[in-house]
């Protein structure tokens, strides 16, 4: 990876007062930083030739292009981050670039601070790049717009309440009940849609009946799954003796990335007619600088997704950089259509 040196940033550092910059902090900087395995590119600006203190070493490094100078009436500072940006390359530097947090949004990140120690440079490692605020959550509405342009309907009722057990049952007998007394339109109130419950899907759920009338599909947070994991079994026999269904409703947990830690949501469903699966696959194209984070939280999306469009089985969720791309936070979604 390349990393630029802030030259005058850096032959400033540790010199006397009223001292000249000190070309050596720029040399033990280079070596330093090869030694790590980095690749240094080293930009002055133009004035640094006229204030080093080996005025003549400096120049002849600047000829040999060892050196990179900026060019005349270039502002160093701006000049070394639009460069970093463009290269993806990381800055050795204790400037803050303050000024400049408006346009280039990961300067923490790409910033890498040093000290002087004893004669010799000590390297220190940037901030981790700051993730933006519910990226996750932002993908997951604009997918489930795409899905109901699809003609899928999509959950966004939001009703939130504290997890437990016994919370999750009375919420699913209420819910059943007020659906079967009021007669309410699923697609009109976004609470039921209908899903399909074939024999496949039914072999997959462990001692499940042959039918079942509903599917409750408990929505937690990712830190939550294991724990909501737990009440799945009683829940699904609290809610079938409680309402006197022919048979349990089945019990489904899954991630869900709107779900704050702590509490839960419920997407209940018909479970006569259509399909087992989403019809549409998910691709993600993402910023270089949150794909690592994205791509981490891919299955949590499928989830999601699924969970909401009222599938049993996760979309596939692809994830893939683009340069095309440059900011943090900016990403395309695209539908594909799923293979039968």
């Amino acid at each position: 990876m390349k990393v630029i040196i802030d030259a005058s940033n850096v032959a400033h550092f540790g010199k006397e007062k009223d001292g000249s910059p000190i070309l050596n902090n720029i040399l033990k900087a280079m070596k330093a930083l090869r030694e790590l395995g980095y690749e240094p590119f080293t930009i002055a600006d133009a004035s640094l030739r006229h204030e080093i203190d080996k005025k003549e070493e400096f120049n002849k490094l600047l000829e040999e292009k060892k050196i990179r100078q900026v060019p005349s009436g270039t502002t160093a500072d701006h000049f070394i981050l639009k460069i970093a940006e463009e290269e993806d390359a990381k800055i050795l530097s204790n400037d803050i670039f303050r000024e400049y947090n408006d346009e280039f949004k990961d300067i923490a990140s790409r910033r890498i601070p040093y000290t002087i120690k004893g004669g010799e440079i000590v390297i220190g490692t940037s901030s981790k790049p700051k993730k933006v605020k519910n990226i996750l959550q932002k993908i997951c509405n604009q997918t489930l717009s795409e899905f109901e342009k699809k003609g899928m309907d999509a959950y966004t009722l939001k009703k939130t309440k504290k997890l437990s057990g016994i919370a999750i049952a009375k919420e699913a007998i209420d819910r059943i009940t007020q659906s079967k007394e009021e007669g309410i339109d699923s697609k009109i109130e976004n609470i039921f849609m209908k899903i399909p419950l074939f024999d496949k899907v039914m072999n997959m759920v462990e001692d499940a009946e042959r039918t079942s009338d509903f599917i409750i599909f408990v929505l937690v947070s990712p830190r939550d799954y294991k724990d909501a994991v737990r009440y799945a079994g009683n829940i699904a026999v609290t809610v079938g003796d409680r309402l006197k269904l022919d048979h349990a409703p089945l019990v489904a947990v899954r991630n869900d990335l709107f779900t704050k830690p702590g509490s839960f949501e419920l997407n209940i469903l018909y479970s006569d007619e259509v399909s087992e699966e989403s019809k549409y696959n998910v691709s993600i194209t993402i910023n270089d600088h949150d794909y690592s984070f994205v791509k981490k939280n891919s299955r949590n999306i499928a989830s999601t997704v699924a969970a909401r469009i009222g599938t049993w089985k996760f979309p596939i969720v692809s994830v893939k950089p683009s340069m095309l791309l440059e900011k943090p936070g900016q990403f395309e979604i695209v539908l594909e259509k799923g293979e039968r």
